[in-house]
């Protein structure tokens, strides 16, 4: 696995004066995928002053039919934000994958590669501080969803975990966002729905040990299913922060969304 493109400073969307992080625009050879992995990098100015400081490192995943650039180009915010609180944040490509391994595609073993290929390449090859504690995994929508699922799944590599407008649960919408192309329909498959549902980790999530933010907007396609999965948090005495405001499925919330998540991260890396 090797980086093929070279260095771009930050695209002028998300320029600041005040601020000189870059963008890293790479691409990790696998053969879980069907092609190669694609993704940004966006490294802080501080990593060109100091070599030898490593970084706490944040995966932002993306929503069904959006790519590895959206949150680079929609969200001006990021990259400053990624200077202030001194962080990596990675986008990979998400691929309409919902962050799993899909048992009916062959090539698209996207919960493998992330785990046992990506991220060993970001931390071999970026100054990142390679633990849990100063690992967090957050994301938009179906990125929300791999989130949550991922850390459940891997506690041992997610110390701190985050969704925005997610879809937590997909049980209640079986023709949604082509998931019977990776599930089978869910009357005739409802083990394979269950166990492919991040709604479905709570007592895992519980004995993790990992800090939690969730969030979603009041008029979003997810609001009950959010709702739903903080009151069972509740009830299982796990803790969270969850936050139900005003707002759509849309990068108006999630831009807004993002200065929370990273500022949650940044308070909790380290503990």
């Amino acid at each position: 696995m090797k980086k093929i493109l070279t260095t771009i400073l930050a695209i002028a969307a998300i320029a600041n004066a005040a601020f000189a992080f870059k963008v890293d625009t790479i691409s990790v050879n696998t053969t879980l995928l069907e092609r190669p992995m694609d993704a940004l990098v966006v490294i802080p100015d501080a990593a060109a002053a100091d070599s030898s400081y490593r970084f706490p490192v944040l995966y932002l995943l993306q929503g069904y039919t959006g790519n590895y650039t959206e949150w680079v180009r929609k969200s001006p915010d990021l990259g400053r934000l990624a200077d202030q609180y001194r962080m990596i944040v990675v986008t990979p490509d998400g691929r309409d994958s919902w962050y799993w391994d899909s048992p009916l595609k062959a090539g698209m073993k996207m919960e493998s590669f992330l785990i046992d290929e990506f991220i060993p390449y970001i931390d071999a090859n970026y100054p990142t501080q390679a633990d849990r504690k100063h690992r967090a995994i957050s994301g938009l929508s179906m990125g929300g969803h791999g989130a949550m699922f991922l850390t459940a799944r891997h506690p041992e590599l997610f110390g701190l975990v985050g969704s925005m407008s997610g879809g937590l649960d997909l049980r209640p919408f079986p023709k949604g966002w082509n998931l019977t192309s990776h599930l089978g329909e869910r009357d005739e498959n409802p083990g394979l729905w269950e166990s492919m549902t991040a709604a479905s980790y709570v007592t895992a999530l519980k004995n993790a040990d990992v800090h939690i933010t969730f969030d979603c907007g009041t008029d979003d396609v997810f609001t009950e299913v959010n709702n739903a999965f903080h009151r069972t948090l509740i009830d299982a005495g796990v803790e969270h922060d969850y936050t139900s405001r005003p707002g759509g499925h849309n990068w108006d919330y999630w831009r807004n969304s993002l200065l929370y998540h990273m500022l949650f991260f940044s308070r909790n890396f380290g503990k």
